[in-house]
């Protein structure tokens, strides 16, 4: 007790005498870890509502509330943010679907689970487009995720096929082609026309129709088709200010498409035709005006209409929708990868194209419902036009990204044709 007593008595001198403590060592690697993660969340979040070509990284630092050298100090660019977030997205959802029990049904459930994930549908739709081009820096993984789909997919429906559950007929490598094309353009469009489908169900009602069922009527509301696309007119006053105006156009065309709309600027294109950037500016008042006038040549070049003739003959229809498709991809093929970046980028609602394409989507699906009403007599008597109209529209848009990344493995009208083909009476 004495000793305890002493030893008790002696402490506060002892600690008086002692030098102070020095405080703790901060743990560097957990301060690291915790700044990068929200360096990571605020360039997610920002991609997301404003789409990678729109953001910088300043914009990056000021949202993490850093600054500039604080982001470089953990990402030397822009474009090794964006893989990381991918990455981030990606890798649990990876192992996550590893550990399921693969099969037919495994699809919507992927879709259902993506969809409970923060940011991954409209990061990942919108990236999947923009990334076509070979000089964005997710090219690459896109590319080869893509790819990686197709076979775990292709995969999935052989092994269906020896089960006896889908027909002995199906073809496993196309229906892997054309569910993960459809797949994408749903997502696409999800994020235009958000509550007008459930794009698990959906998926789910196609793979049911694989198996012989019919798609049940109504999982896709009708609507009207607005009124008709008309492009506005590049052409207009003397020839020489029509062929300069023309070029812009062109020139624009294809560093957006190669590029995206908001990471090329005004001057750069002025550099691309040859001229200064007030000139340009005599003849678009605005990058966006300039926006309208290459979407508008789009249209008018490839010709929207032609994609969703009605005419009298329904198997002239058919027919005509895929010499349609094959002949974008063998004319203009720039112009399907200037849709596709287009369209992806967007998707965020601050982008300026972003009420043109809500638009274009709404309407191209009313169109087509009215193309599958009047296709009806050489077509199975339990579709619903509405469904296949959603479906189509999705499929196609799918397949010209996939043709984007691999034009060797996707023929974009043999997939359409074979599609219409399982719809055939």
């Amino acid at each position: 007790m004495t000793k305890a007593i002493s030893a008790d008595a002696a402490a506060p001198s002892a600690r008086a005498a002692a030098p102070e403590r020095a405080p703790a060592p901060t743990n560097r690697a957990a301060t690291t870890a915790r700044t990068r993660a929200n360096i990571l969340a605020a360039a997610s979040r920002l991609f997301i509502e404003r789409g990678f070509g729109a953001v910088s990284v300043r914009d990056i630092a000021a949202e993490a509330g850093l600054s500039h050298p604080g982001v470089a100090k953990h990402f030397a660019s822009k474009d090794d943010l964006l893989l990381a977030v991918v990455d981030e997205l990606a890798r649990p959802n990876e192992a996550w679907f590893a550990d399921l029990e693969h099969g037919v049904d495994t699809f919507p459930e992927v879709a259902r689970h993506n969809a409970t994930i923060e940011g991954y549908l409209p990061l990942f739709s919108t990236l999947a487009g923009e990334a076509t081009s070979d000089a964005h820096p997710a090219h690459e993984y896109f590319r080869e995720r893509h790819s990686g789909i197709h076979v775990d997919a292709a995969a999935i429906f052989r092994e269906a096929i020896e089960a006896g559950e889908l027909p002995a007929a199906t073809d496993a490598i196309d229906e892997s082609i054309r569910l993960a094309a459809a797949w994408d353009g749903l997502q696409l469009i999800s994020l235009y026309l958000p509550g007008r489908f459930d794009l698990p169900l959906v998926l789910q009602a196609h793979l049911d129709r694989l198996r012989g069922a019919a798609p049940p009527h109504g999982l896709v509301p009708s609507s009207p088709a607005g009124p008709p696309f008309d492009a506005e007119p590049v052409e207009g006053g003397y020839a020489p200010g029509r062929a300069r105006r023309l070029q812009i156009v062109a020139d624009a065309s294809t560093l957006f498409a190669n590029r995206g709309f908001h990471a090329t600027s005004l001057r750069e294109i002025a550099e691309q035709v040859g001229i200064g950037k007030s000139t340009l500016l005599h003849h678009f008042s605005s990058k966006e005006e300039l926006l309208g006038a290459v979407i508008a040549r789009r249209d008018a070049t490839i010709d929207i209409r032609s994609e969703f003739a009605i005419t009298g003959d329904p198997t002239e229809m058919l027919d005509g929708l895929v010499d349609s498709a094959r002949l974008a991809s063998r004319v203009e093929p720039g112009l399907i990868e200037l849709y596709a970046v287009l369209s992806a980028e967007a998707a965020a609602r601050s982008h300026p194209a972003h009420d043109y394409f809500e638009r274009r989507f709404d309407w191209a699906i009313a169109r087509f419902t009215a193309f599958f009403e009047a296709a009806a007599p050489v077509l199975r008597a339990d579709l619903d036009p509405a469904f296949e109209a959603l479906w189509l529209v999705a499929l196609w848009d799918g397949l010209q990204l996939q043709w984007l990344y691999d034009p060797s493995a996707v023929d974009i009208g043999d997939q359409l044709a074979a599609h219409l083909a399982q719809l055939a009476r």
